[in-house]
């Protein structure tokens, strides 16, 4: 074939298949077989192999992936991704409209649509074409992850409509039909690896995979909900849903417009009573004020729109018997029963497995091996019993005692007074309390060795290689490389090998290297001191300054730093009256992990000593809690109200309006982010 020739057909299959694929997955109504789609694409593939001069990277053939993505960049969304207000009322959804009605004034309809559970997604098109994807994030920026999102076949690439602007955004929910996750569960099970827990587990895991290829295989899916951009003519957000469609977007036809909050009311219980027969699992729906104008006439408050609510389905519930009970011990030695069930089909997945707390949760639910159990799902992804059926209970059934003696190591459990859990007291060889500890000390939120992840420290302390955090530091590429273990899951996962190959090793080293120049305030926190969380273990770095000082601390000296009260000053005594944990410290200091924290950010210290400021709004030069980090390291103290102690309030875009007004009656100064940038210089 002569080359005119093969660019012409080339493009003539490329028409042909975006046909062929927005009839199949936009209108579901395919006009030719999957047989001959494949035959399509196979001479697509072909002819740009043979013409390679030919190949558009937005064709067909080049949804298959294959590039690898070794961090996903960081990117500021130009409109900010806020969550929505919930409820699980009636009478709540009648409030929000109440609220809707006073503060327009003005006849208005609403808008509902199924809240699809999956994950949200940005996509932005430029003259037509898609050029960036990026997730939610924490609503001011999200991850790029284009690369991936151009795999899902449903997710157009180019539109062929030229009624569009030049630049939109449109967002929507990437999810994975409950089908296409079954199989693809199934085919995983067979290859011996780990299975996912649910649908959207499955998505938002597939999205931040690192080799797009295997994106490209996961049966991925997208249904689109909004439309943002300058020049768009429709002026209510239904047009605007059907304008998508017409474009090429995957939009749900379970929708409805409403002339007032009855109409929804009747619309949210049809489809809680047929949500079961959907392909896909919804939480809920999402109602929204149709007009555009009247939306921008509601505004925003910092978290959310004014003129959107999601009403979310009560977590769904199951009866099942519980066939055993067994105790798990935690990092801190805290001793959890669990409820081993009669597997039982609950919100799209199988439960096998939950949670009963501690013992005064058992004695209040009166448990008992053998009971008819109410398991619901709470927040729809953890088990939880609810309640026990009494008129099913065999009348030979004993109550169950909770446990006297730890079942990992044998040490008497003990509960100190005020406290639910009972605990291990054996932190120095009870084999889960140790992993437990190690896990937390390389965690993103502590030092940050992610090399050390997926069940390595767990191999590392069955080798003899690690008992305690300093034992790190110690490590060699001699004593780690060549170490294979086959590690057994657990109930409903597969068997899995980790092998120190090389590369592995170096990593590992590297990553323990560069966790030396984590703050202290973080490796305060890795420490693991009972009590002591991110924000104890910052309010501690901070006045102290090293961990001399604090070592040197009394009961009186500890209770003084805000927020520090009994329990953490009790349990930080307690951990620094033991001589190994002084020992590890020393280790630890040793190897080069910083122990003091840096001038700036010591109490007191900065431009902005004694200052009380509040935060408001999305700012463009940090992160919401990247500003909060600033005014602590220039000295100052972050407030979440408003009062008389308020010296400044921080206002970026969308600043609340009650603490706008509030600030104004009570007389405190509100600065811009370029204030504050002069002020802290």
């Amino acid at each position: 074939m002569e080359k005119p020739e093969a660019l012409l057909r080339i493009r003539e299959l490329i028409e042909l298949i975006r046909h062929h694929n927005y009839l199949y997955y936009q209108q579901a109504s395919p006009e030719i077989s999957d047989y001959s789609f494949d035959l399509l694409l196979k001479e697509l593939e072909s002819l740009e192999k043979a013409f390679p001069e030919f190949l558009d990277p937005n064709s067909p053939s080049q949804r298959v992936g294959g590039e690898i993505t070794k961090v996903f960049k960081s990117v500021k969304h130009k409109y900010s991704m806020l969550s929505l207000d919930n409820t699980y009322s009636e009478e709540e959804l009648i409030d929000f409209d109440n609220r809707v009605n006073k503060l327009l004034g003005e006849p208005y309809e609403y808008v509902a649509e199924l809240k699809i559970d999956g994950v949200s997604i940005s996509l932005t098109y430029k003259s037509g074409k898609l050029i960036q994807a990026v997730t939610r994030g924490d609503g001011v920026q999200g991850d790029d992850v284009t690369v991936n999102v151009r795999t899902i076949q449903s997710i157009p690439i180019i539109l062929d409509s030229s009624s569009f602007p030049e630049e939109f955004e449109v967002r929507g929910e990437i999810y994975m039909p409950r089908a296409g996750f079954d199989m693809m569960n199934r085919a995983r099970a067979e290859d011996g690896e780990q299975l996912f827990a649910n649908p959207r587990n499955a998505t938002a895991g597939t999205l931040k995979t690192q080799d797009s290829s295997i994106v490209a295989q996961r049966p991925l899916n997208a249904f689109f909900y909004n439309l943002m951009g300058d020049g768009i003519e429709s002026e209510s957000h239904f047009d605007r849903l059907n304008l998508l469609k017409s474009w090429g977007f995957r939009v749900s036809d379970i929708r409805t417009k409403a002339k007032n909050i009855s109409q929804i009311v009747d619309f949210v219980e049809e489809i809680n009573q047929s949500r079961s027969q959907l392909d896909f699992d919804i939480d809920g729906v999402v109602i929204k004020v149709n007009s555009i104008r009247q939306q921008e006439k509601l505004g925003f408050t910092s978290k959310s729109p004014r003129w959107a609510i999601a009403y979310k389905f009560k977590a769904e519930e199951a009866v099942t018997r519980l066939q055993s009970i067994v105790y798990q011990v935690g990092r801190t030695g805290a001793v959890t029963p669990v409820a081993n069930l009669e597997p039982v089909l609950l919100a799209g997945t199988t439960v096998k497995r939950a949670s009963l707390h501690n013992a005064d949760v058992m004695m209040a639910l009166d448990v008992r091996v053998g009971d008819f159990v109410h398991v619901e799902k709470g927040g729809e992804i953890i088990p939880k019993i609810t309640s026990v059926d009494f008129s099913a209970r065999h009348t030979e059934s004993l109550p169950e005692k909770f446990i006297e003696f730890c079942p990992e190591c044998g040490t008497q459990l003990v509960r100190s007074e005020g406290e639910a859990a009972w605990y291990c007291p054996n932190d120095v060889s009870c084999p889960p309390q140790i992993k437990g500890k190690l896990e937390h000390f390389i965690a993103r939120k502590a030092m940050n060795i992610d090399s050390l992840g997926e069940g390595k420290i767990e191999v590392l302390f069955d080798q003899d290689l690690v008992k305690n955090p300093a034992d790190l530091y110690s490590l060699t590429f001699d004593m780690l490389l060549g170490i294979e273990k086959v590690i057994p899951g657990d109930e409903g996962k597969a068997m899995r090998r980790v092998s120190f190959r090389e590369k592995t090793v170096e990593n590992i080293l590297q990553g323990i290297e560069n966790s030396k120049r984590v703050p202290f305030e973080r490796v305060l926190f890795a420490l693991g001191i009972r009590h002591v969380g991110e924000t104890s273990a910052k309010k501690l770095a901070r006045h102290f300054g090293n961990i001399e000082a604090l070592m040197a601390a009394r009961y009186e000296d500890l209770v003084s730093v805000d927020e520090i009260g009994d329990k953490i000053a009790g349990s930080v005594l307690s951990y620094f009256s033991d001589t190994k944990n002084i020992e590890i410290v020393n280790k630890l200091r040793e190897a080069g992990v910083i122990m003091h924290a840096e001038q700036g950010v010591l109490t007191g210290v900065g431009v902005l000593q004694g200052k009380v400021l509040v935060v408001s709004g999305v700012f463009n030069k940090f992160s919401r809690d990247g500003i909060k980090q600033s005014i602590e390291q220039n000295g100052g103290k972050v407030s979440s109200s408003i009062s008389s102690k308020t010296d400044y309030v921080l206002a970026g875009e969308n600043m609340g309006p009650e603490k706008r007004r509030k600030a104004e009656d009570l007389g405190v100064k509100i600065i811009s982010e370029e204030e504050y940038l002069e002020m802290i210089g």
